[in-house]
């Protein structure tokens, strides 16, 4: 028989009004990638850091569905793993490391996500990498940086090579491994991760065509969409203009993220 999850007890009297607004995007953005077919089982990671000189960051328990995710049931760790808040939930190892490494490797990287989907997965497993054949994937793939697989993410030196992979970019493609997308809010990293997982699955659909006959833009557009595409504009059109509608999709089809 289905054992029952039991919900989190609600915790937002306990937390400062800025975590908890971060505990809502972040639960948001589980179900989102739920609801768009990105998640893996119980697996993958999406990770917050919570305003403050703590050093802490949330991340999912390793026990529930990505639907299932709330503002009150993700884990508060700290840099070294260890829990802040009283929980019996156990966390991810390998989100542990992969994500302890990147919020304390950038200041600015105050969201982390990790996919493991087919396309996704796809494209980390070409030699070439995310090519710029497409609109969508000039958008993103300026900003991609690489990381060489070494196995399941569970070892703590892995997060030095991690960090300096992925340098001064938004976006990262882990070679035979997945996606992962950082950003100063949970909006921007996800609007981030949208766009590579759309340039990765368009990919896909275009080599398994064949590569003969294919269309590459001009000499300069890729440049030219970068230019487009990069700046202070990311946050106003994920914060302003995208969050707000994917929130309002949520609360149409699965509104329980802000429990």
């Amino acid at each position: 028989m289905a054992t029952a999850l039991k919900p989190a007890p609600a915790i937002r009297d306990q937390v400062s009004p800025e975590e908890w607004a971060v505990r809502v995007d972040l639960a948001a953005a589980y179900r989102l990638v739920a609801l768009y077919g990105w998640d893996d089982l119980i697996f993958t990671h999406i990770s917050a850091r919570v305003p403050g000189p703590e050093h802490h960051f949330l991340i999912n328990p390793y026990t529930h569905m990505f639907e299932e995710i709330t503002a009150s049931s993700l884990v508060k760790i700290d840099i070294e793993g260890n829990k802040v808040t009283d929980t019996p939930a156990p966390v991810n190892r390998a989100g542990f490391v992969i994500h302890s490494a990147i919020h304390a490797g950038r200041d600015d990287a105050v969201a982390v996500l990790h996919l493991h989907t087919p396309h996704g997965q796809a494209v980390s497993a070409m030699a070439e990498g995310l090519l710029p054949h497409t609109q969508t994937s000039m958008i993103a793939g300026h900003d991609v940086a690489y990381h060489d697989f070494e196995g399941i993410a569970t070892e703590l030196d892995e997060r030095e090579r991690l960090v300096a992979d992925l340098g001064a970019k938004n976006s990262m493609i882990l070679r035979n491994h997945g996606t992962l997308t950082v950003g100063e809010s949970v909006p921007q990293a996800f609007l981030r991760m949208y766009f590579l997982e759309r340039a990765c699955e368009a990919q896909v659909h275009m080599l398994s065509a064949g590569r003969a006959g294919l269309n590459t833009p001009n000499q300069g557009v890729a440049e030219k969409v970068e230019s487009q595409s990069s700046g202070p504009g990311i946050r106003m059109l994920a914060e302003g203009l995208a969050w707000p509608a994917l929130l309002r999709k949520l609360d149409r089809t699965n509104p329980g993220y802000r429990d």
